[in-house]
């Protein structure tokens, strides 16, 4: 095992675009760590430079303690799984998960041992002799992850490897490279552009956008305390509830509706010229709640899920989601009573973005 070190960490392509801005990021041994954030927003790239598959343009990568950024990817003591799996087609599994170790000339009977240890911490031990046009996807990206496993590396690298599969597979996947963290202890760095994954994945998550770092914490705090309110409207299924609001006295007037707000809320709320207003779906109650407040509102839109519905709701010239019980029934343009708690209502600064 090994940390990770970003030290101002930036990349262009040619010289004058800066598609990587300055990141600093510490990533401690055995920590799982997982970058997330919208197509194009840089955390691929990044991955790639960690991994030597991309020149860094600026700043300082460290694994280990030592500086990398002038070694190449085989001197950096990694293992990358990607997206495609990557896997020989002429070739049996074993061949696959064995073949990086044979060109380190890796004795034989220490390969046979690794692959043996790698497949039955994969439950793919049974199905060595076959080869990858045999096996289902996510059968192939067990393989993929065998083979990084035999390595034995400092650092795994994830670059988006759930992406080719279907949603069945993809929570099945997600389970398993939970549960291998947690057998093998290892450093993983892991690229997903799914919130969902990277909220049961993570020890800690780095939300980039447009190459930017805007937030590195907990999955808790991530979703629970969003530095900037890009990361509140990304976090979240549904998302957390974003409109505009003006400030009247300590309470927030969301066209027509009005919300009291804790006072030293609306005490940083009246240092920004506009303001954007922020609550989460579950935090949206429909039922009273001690200490809540109430805001009358009119029923929207129901999207039944199952196990609950989300009811659209508008308050004075607003729209707030709400999660409600399967059992919610009242149809579109029903009246009801909205109860918000003020200790989970959120305020940005709507020209920065950053959370008050």
């Amino acid at each position: 095992m090994a940390g990770v070190q970003l030290q101002q960490v930036r990349k262009s392509y040619d010289g004058r675009t800066t598609v990587i801005h300055g990141i600093d990021l510490e990533i401690r041994h055995g920590e799982f760590v997982v970058f997330v954030g919208p197509s194009g927003c840089g955390k691929s790239t990044l991955l790639r430079m960690i991994a030597g598959l991309e020149g860094i343009s600026g700043g300082e990568v460290r694994i280990d303690g030592q500086r990398v950024n002038e070694l190449p990817p085989r001197s950096r003591d990694i293992a990358m799984v990607f997206q495609d799996y990557a896997l020989y087609p002429h070739k049996t599994l074993y061949e696959n998960m064995a073949f990086g170790l044979r060109l380190r000339n890796t004795p034989e009977d220490e390969i046979r041992r690794r692959v043996g240890d790698a497949a039955k911490l994969l439950r793919i031990d049974h199905m060595l002799e076959r080869r990858p046009a045999a096996l289902s996807g996510g059968q192939r990206q067990r393989v993929a992850i065998g083979r990084a496993i035999v390595r034995e590396p400092k650092v795994f690298l994830f670059d988006e490897p759930l992406s080719n599969l279907d949603a069945q597979l993809r929570n099945e996947m997600r389970t398993e490279i939970k549960r291998l963290h947690q057998r093998l202890g290892a450093t993983i760095i892991y690229v997903t552009h799914d919130q969902v994954e990277a909220m049961t994945l993570a020890d800690r998550i780095a939300v980039l956008q447009a190459g930017h770092l805007m937030q590195y914490d907990t999955p808790e705090a991530v979703y629970n305390r969003p530095a900037a309110v890009f990361v509140a409207g990304f976090t979240g299924a549904p998302p957390m509830n974003l409109c505009s609001a003006t400030l009247q006295g300590d309470a927030v007037d969301l066209g027509g509706a009005l919300v009291q707000l804790p006072a030293d809320l609306a005490e940083r709320g009246r240092q920004a010229a506009s303001l954007s207003f922020g609550v989460r779906p579950e935090n949206v109650a429909l039922q009273p709640v001690e200490g809540a407040q109430r805001v009358a509102a009119t029923v929207s839109l129901l999207e039944p899920l199952g196990a609950e519905t989300l009811v659209t709701l508008r308050g004075g010239e607003r729209e707030l989601v709400a999660r409600a019980s399967a059992a919610f029934r009242q149809p579109p343009g029903s009246p009801v009573d909205v109860h918000l708690l003020p200790q989970h209502l959120h305020l940005f600064d709507a020209a920065t973005g950053a959370a008050l």
